[in-house]
């Protein structure tokens, strides 16, 4: 951890560790822009009240990182935050720490037989221009993955067809039943209306702006400008009247997330509500008396939300010898990340690399026969004995045709607690006599390479937590290899055996745990074998809060809520939602 946070608590006590300490200024959203990333034509008001009353708005922050760009919900990897889960919603939510799922837009859904899905939706659900939700809806929706740039076009690998029955029922037909994409997709696909989209383009679909968007949701776009995004709460959500659920905040207005110092002084201002940003330090806000809050108050203090890898590409020697990831895998002191890196705002992980909410899938005869742990004298004989030596007195150790090793571990600069954790992954790997150097590309650079398979080893945490642990399986194993590999598969590691697993594991309903751990059990064996990424630590759903605006936030206290408290893209479907209906106005 860099030398600044090391004197968080003194700088806090004299508020040096912000700009804004004394200005007593609560921040508010300037007029809105003419377009998504656009500048706005006035300057953001200033001032307790404005155009958003304190104790009627929500502040966040954490998951925008530049500008809003589009309100595209096609484009869940940029658009802007909330497009998703506050405008548009889906057929279901998914609750990742018990595993259950939530009726949402859909009322029920169930296989009729092995190939066969109906769904019924709600009646009464209506779009924010008034119109109702109907079959033809979800089928519009789902059968725009037909088009081959959308994100979801592989679903049409198996989905034969979706047909309305009436106007609220929808049947799929499938050539192939692979349950557990198929559970994936009913709570992370939005539904679209298909009255507002039904006459654009392919290039409009993928790569419009939709600035202004028409959703089921429970809040309308408001305005926005270069670092904010407004929404306000509309009137005749459906879920108020179905579901007796209803969102607090009037306003929500989410910050462009431009530094951790920042962002730490607003949320000592009580200028952020929420902040979904990692913060250095926050432990010592959370024990001393700043009105801070995490889920948990003492470590982890964030509930898992994706696991941290160190990728190495296995098309390059020597990373390309399962012996020689095996021995890198028992040099990394994960412990001295956890600790000295994070202050314990994170978890090490299990070898298999599945998440705590997973547990039950992990196979633990496997996990002791096969698993590795930080020792790095086993390290060392682990490279000797796969024919590593030091052969030319340089401290280093040679590949087995004499060749000098010399690698690279990479990830973006400004990226502070990734930086100083493969400093420390670099320090290990040298202490066993493997010359490895960290660098730090600027961020676009570094998806380049990790794109085109030009790199040696860095950090990746692609993946969230989510319904199944297939995706995980899907995110390390899949083939066959691109020219670009932009999701998935980064280390390019190439074995059809455990990609034939990964996809019997597909076909098994999910409710079939059985089923699932049998096959689980045969994918880990392999994983722990080859040792193609190796699983390092939980990174936590970042997420702190204060109370002066808004109580009762989710925590592990037995009578609060046990919701997400996030708004990380992908999340407010995960339970974020919830987290927005739980709340309530602080009196006075």
């Amino acid at each position: 951890m860099r030398n600044r946070w090391r004197v968080l608590m003194p700088l806090l006590a004299t508020c040096l560790v912000v700009t804004a300490c004394t200005s007593g200024q609560t921040p508010t959203p300037a007029v809105q822009s003419s377009a998504p990333g656009a500048a706005a034509s006035q300057a953001p008001a200033q001032g307790g009240e404005g155009a958003f009353p304190r104790n009627q708005t929500l502040y966040t922050g954490g998951t925008q990182w530049g500008a809003p760009a589009n309100f595209n919900p096609i484009r869940n990897w940029d658009h802007a935050t909330g497009t998703n889960g506050l405008v548009y919603e889906p057929l279901f939510l998914f609750d990742p720490n018990t595993g259950q799922f939530t009726p949402w837009l859909a009322e029920s859904g169930a296989w009729s037989d092995d190939t066969t899905y109906e769904l019924k939706l709600r009646q009464g659900v209506t779009w924010s221009d008034g119109k109702p939700l109907t079959a033809d809806d979800v089928v519009f929706t789902f059968e725009l993955g037909k088009m081959k740039t959308v994100p979801y076009a592989n679903l049409w690998t198996f989905l034969k067809s979706a047909e309305a029955v009436d106007g609220q029922t929808v049947k799929f037909t499938f050539t192939k039943p692979n349950y557990q994409q198929w559970a994936n997709a009913l709570y992370s696909r939005v539904m679209l209306p298909k009255h507002v989209w039904e006459a654009r383009s392919e290039e409009d679909v993928v790569n419009g702006v939709n600035d202004k968007p028409v959703g089921t949701g429970p809040y309308s776009y408001h305005s926005h400008d270069q670092d904010r995004v407004a929404w306000v709460k509309r009137d005749g959500w459906w879920a108020t009247k179905a579901l007796n659920k209803d969102v607090k905040p009037k306003y929500i207005v989410d910050i462009v997330n431009s530094s951790n110092e920042v962002a730490m002084g607003l949320l000592l201002q009580n200028g952020l509500d929420l902040s979904n940003n990692f913060l250095p330090g926050i432990a010592n806000l959370v024990k001393g008396n700043f009105g801070v809050k995490t889920y948990y108050p003492e470590p982890p203090y964030m509930l898992s939300a994706n696991t941290a890898w160190l990728v190495l590409n296995t098309q390059k020697k020597p990373m390309d010898d399962p012996a020689f990831r095996k021995a890198v895998a028992s040099a990394v002191d994960t412990k001295k990340i956890v600790e000295g890196v994070y202050g314990n705002l994170v978890r090490p992980a299990n070898p298999t690399g599945l998440l705590p909410q997973w547990d039950k899938y992990v196979d633990q005869s496997v996990v002791s026969e096969l698993g590795f742990s930080f020792d790095q004298a086993k390290a060392k004989k682990m490279l000797a004995d796969a024919g590593y030596k030091d052969t030319d007195g340089d401290g280093f150790v040679e590949n087995k045709d004499g060749s000098k090793i010399q690698l690279k571990i990479e990830v973006p600069a400004g990226w502070s607690d990734w930086m100083e954790s493969i400093r420390v992954i670099a320090e290990s790997a040298k202490a066993v006599g493997v010359n490895l150097t960290p660098e730090f590309p600027d961020y676009n650079a570094l998806v380049d390479k990790r794109s085109s398979g030009k790199f040696d080893m860095m950090i990746n945490n692609e993946r969230q937590l989510s319904n199944t642990p297939w995706m995980y399986y899907d995110y390390l194993f899949q083939l066959p290899i691109q020219k670009a590999q932009n999701t998935v598969n980064f280390g390019r590691y190439e074995n059809k055996k455990v990609w034939d697993l990964v996809q019997e594991l597909d076909g098994k309903k999910p409710e079939d745990e059985a089923g699932m751990k049998e096959v689980l059990s045969k994918i880990q064996r392999i994983q722990l074998e080859e040792m193609p990424a190796i699983p390092l630590w939980y990174n936590g759903l970042w997420s702190q809060t204060t109370s002066s605006v808004w109580t009762n936030w989710p925590s592990s206290a037995p009578d609060a809520p046990k919701s997400a408290p996030t708004m990380w893209r992908n999340w407010l479907e995960l339970g974020g939602i919830l987290t927005l209906t739980e709340i309530q106005p602080a009196k006075g």
